[in-house]
């Protein structure tokens, strides 16, 4: 296996915001209530007729020309999506039309708040294996399409956006991705979901009027497992590679909800220097998080070449992830 890094990064938010004075309107709940249970002030939303693809085009295209190369040169396309544009076509095909990558092939991968750091993964491997030279992998989710407004304890929690990376061959001596870590735990599924919509329960007038087409969940049985794996997984995939957490320079963790990264951090004994959160910003975007956090940490000079990054997400399924690397530029 040849090594690969990460070559160009960018991301995308719809220009509307949804504040939480805004949700204060549509629900019981309150600014300060929001912001102590969730860390979120507000959440990009998009406006009727933009689509997940849509977001993720903005993104891609970004990353690409961040890597110095042409739509043309990408090989694969890997979309980590909760909320496709369409059950099929996917949208890795729907995206690759729109940027115009007429010599790759590819796929959506579901593995909700999990998506991007999963998808990285398949990135590096078909880059590593020397399959192709470039990959592009999207994180990207339309989270408003799935949300029930009437429901305080999701409809705080979201928002839209996407991020997308493209992977590249490392040269000799080059920052590369260094290791991941995945696992999945079945048996927690009920407790984040959404149950209308699939072959188990496809639609009918009842799942509509019993609004089981949005996402429901149990927060604390999310909360207590997102704190425990996160710190599991991310202490896994350190120990293997012979490192600390002392050791991270920085550690981004999926943006879903300030409580659960700054316990995990704890946990790991990572100073809050070392640990971006930008959720207040975005709300929980599911697979574009991680792109969102590392952009904002590139943009504000907490990131820069050769620093070791971790990265660790948990999402519906459950699923679990970590990723290890030295940023590439």
């Amino acid at each position: 296996m040849r090594r690969a890094r990460i070559a160009g990064l960018a991301t995308y938010v719809p220009p509307r915001v949804l504040t939480n004075a805004d949700l204060e309107k549509l629900v019981e709940t309150s600014d300060e209530w929001i912001l102590q249970r969730t860390g979120i002030r507000e959440r990009h939303i998009v406006d009727s007729g933009m689509a997940t693809s849509d977001m993720a085009k903005e993104a891609a295209l970004g990353a690409i020309r961040q890597a110095g190369i042409t739509p043309g040169d990408v090989g694969f396309i890997v979309v980590g999506t909760t909320t496709p544009d369409t059950i099929f076509p996917r949208t890795a095909c729907l995206l690759q039309d729109k940027i115009g990558a007429t010599r790759c092939w590819g796929f959506d991968l579901g593995a909700a708040c999990s998506g991007f750091t999963y998808a990285l993964t398949v990135g590096m491997q078909m880059v590593g294996s020397g399959a192709h030279e470039h990959a592009l992998v999207v994180g990207a989710d339309t989270m408003s399409s799935i949300i029930d407004y009437r429901d305080r304890t999701t409809c705080i929690l979201f928002g839209d956006g996407a991020g997308a990376v493209v992977v590249s061959a490392a040269a000799d001596g080059d920052p590369a991705i260094i290791d991941f870590a995945h696992e999945i735990d079945g048996s927690g599924g009920p407790a984040l979901c959404m149950p209308a919509g699939g072959s188990r329960m496809p639609a009918s007038h009842e799942t509509v009027d019993n609004r089981m087409h949005y996402v429901k969940q149990d927060g604390q049985a999310v909360f207590r497992f997102a704190v425990r794996k996160t710190e599991e997984i991310s202490r896994r995939l350190l120990e293997r590679n012979g490192l600390q957490p002392s050791d991270v320079d920085l550690f981004v963790s999926h943006q879903a909800n300030r409580r659960i990264i700054t316990a995990a951090a704890e946990r790991l004994g990572l100073p809050e220097a070392k640990v971006i959160i930008n959720l207040e910003k975005y709300g929980n975007t599911t697979g574009a998080t991680i792109p969102l956090a590392l952009a904002d940490a590139v943009a504000s000079g907490r990131l820069r070449r050769g620093d070791l990054v971790l990265l660790a997400s948990v999402g519906a399924g459950f699923t679990v992830g970590a990723v290890l690397l030295r940023w590439g530029f």
